[in-house]
Formats: C-alpha cells, sequence, structure tokens
C-alpha cells in the first residue's frame, strides 16, 4: 500500500471516494498570513480539521512541497500510459505541455507580485517528463531518445518506470540504481488509465483516465489533475463537510472547476505550516 495515498473515483465533477492523508504535532508561527477578512475564519477551521484527521501530519517527508525542496525548485515525471491506444511523438509533446500548464496553476498560488509568497523560495519551478512507462514499445510512435521508455515493467496492472529511479521508492535523495541517476529520477507519476472514471493522488503522483486527459489537452483547467495535484501538496477533500461560508472551490469535488481563492490560501496555509522544516 503506498503512503500518503489519496484515491477516490468521481466521475468529472462528482466524486465518491476513499482517501487518507497524512499528519502530527504544532508548527511554528508563520511570518506572513494575511488572507482576505472572509476566509480566516473557514481556513481556521480546514487546518484544525487537518490537524485532528491526518496521521502524521507533520512527520509526513514527502508531499509535493518536499519534492520541489529536494531537487532545489524543479519537479520530474514519469507518464504511466495505461492504454492501449497509439502515442505519436506530437501526442507525447501535448501531453507534457498540458501537464506542466496545470502544475503551473497550483506553483502561481504561491506568488504575490511575481515573488514567492510566505519565504517560498521559487518564482517558477520547472516541470520536465523523464520518462514514459508502457505495457507494448509499439506503442509509442517516436524514436527520438527525448524520454526512457519501459516497456512491459508491470506493477498494480498497469505499467510503471523504473522503481529504481523513482523518488516514491528512493526518499534518500540518492538514485544509485537508477541507469540514469539524479538527472534521470522521477518525483511522480501521471498515470493515465483507459476507461478509469474519475482520479486519484498523492505523493506518488495522480491518475485518471487517458480519454479524459487526452480530450481536454487544450483546457484552461483541466479540473480533475488539478484536484488530484491539490492531493500531493497534502489538500485533503470534503466529502462530509463545508468550511463556513465557502461553497464552491476546486478540492470540495464537484463545485467548481478552477483554483479558487480560497483553494489558494489553503494551499499557502499548508506551506506556512511546513516550512520551519526548510529552515525558512
Amino acid at each position: 500500500m503506498k503512503r500518503f495515498v489519496q484515491r477516490h473515483v468521481l466521475p468529472l465533477l462528482t466524486a465518491v471516494a476513499t482517501a487518507m492523508c497524512v499528519v502530527s504535532a504544532p508548527a511554528a508561527a508563520a511570518d506572513q498570513w494575511n488572507p482576505p477578512a472572509n476566509l480566516v475564519r473557514p481556513l481556521d477551521e480546514v487546518w484544525r480539521h487537518v490537524e485532528s484527521t491526518y496521521p502524521n501530519l507533520y512527520g509526513f517527508r514527502n508531499y509535493g512541497w518536499d519534492q520541489i525542496m529536494a531537487n532545489r525548485g524543479y519537479v520530474s515525471y514519469c507518464v504511466r500510459w495505461d492504454s492501449g491506444q497509439p502515442v505519436s511523438a506530437a501526442l507525447r509533446d501535448r501531453i507534457h505541455a498540458a501537464l506542466a500548464r496545470q502544475f503551473k496553476k497550483w506553483m502561481d498560488a504561491q506568488l504575490e507580485n511575481g515573488q514567492g509568497y510566505n519565504n517560498w523560495p521559487y518564482r517558477d519551478v520547472p516541470l520536465k517528463v523523464v520518462g514514459w512507462a508502457v505495457r507494448d514499445r509499439g506503442t509509442l510512435q517516436w524514436t527520438d531518445n527525448s524520454v526512457d521508455i519501459y516497456p512491459g515493467n508491470i506493477n498494480e496492472n498497469a505499467p510503471q518506470c523504473a522503481p529504481e529511479c523513482g523518488r516514491f521508492f528512493n526518499q534518500g535523495g540518492s538514485y544509485p540504481r537508477c541507469p540514469g541517476g539524479v538527472a534521470r529520477h522521477y518525483d511522480m507519476s501521471l498515470w493515465l488509465t483507459a476507461g478509469f472514471g474519475g482520479g486519484a493522488g498523492g505523493d506518488w503522483g495522480q491518475r485518471i483516465g487517458s480519454e479524459y486527459y487526452v480530450n481536454a489537452l487544450d483546457s484552461d483547467n483541466i479540473h480533475i489533475l488539478l484536484h488530484e495535484i491539490g492531493h500531493t501538496f497534502g489538500l485533503d477533500d470534503f466529502y462530509d463537510w463545508t468550511p463556513t461560508g465557502v461553497c464552491c472551490f476546486l478540492m470540495k469535488a464537484g463545485s467548481a472547476a478552477q483554483i479558487t481563492e480560497f483553494d489558494k490560501w489553503m494551499f499557502r496555509d499548508f506551506w506556512r505550516h511546513l516550512k520551519n522544516r526548510y529552515g525558512l
């Protein structure tokens, strides 16, 4: 069983879920915290709920925050192509570009007037896809070596990139058995599954339907992916309660299709409670 697994199935904007998060003891006071007045109470409610429900909140060390900080400001991905549909080089590049655009939306939530909010050290967090996992090499219709290709390595009944190169399996920061070393490691997987109706997310990455993702490549907001990336950074689900005074936000599945102001401030709140672990 994977740690910090947020797994849930949501038919597009509606959700049925099983989710497990992480958590435990209080953090140092933030240096900067100035949310809009109308969000102070609901944000406080959310954090108190997180502290009371996550089993290892402050001890867990593989949130998306930890991954970016360990890399000193970038993130790398493997694509698990859990589908028999062929992928051209052009489609591959669109899949990469859409992932980078969606990830950037969360990173931009950490910026205030172009600067990192509350000691966030990065104005830009580049994302690179370094590998593709597939059942059959013939499914991938390109011959260049821009990404590492892992055919026939099956886990959880799906292709996966080499565990030796994955951060989930090597959280000490070194990759001695990865053929490309640290430079070719992947922090997370984008797991694209044919016929998958919903999403799942955690420190290991995000899983969504391959058809849904491909059909949404030109969309401004790929909302299921955005929701699952939120889980990678520790944000909770809201299946059985709603914070006071807010009704509609991305992490409350089915109520919004984009990152809202409330999502942004929940994201910043998670950072302010963890940033002291990096000496910030």
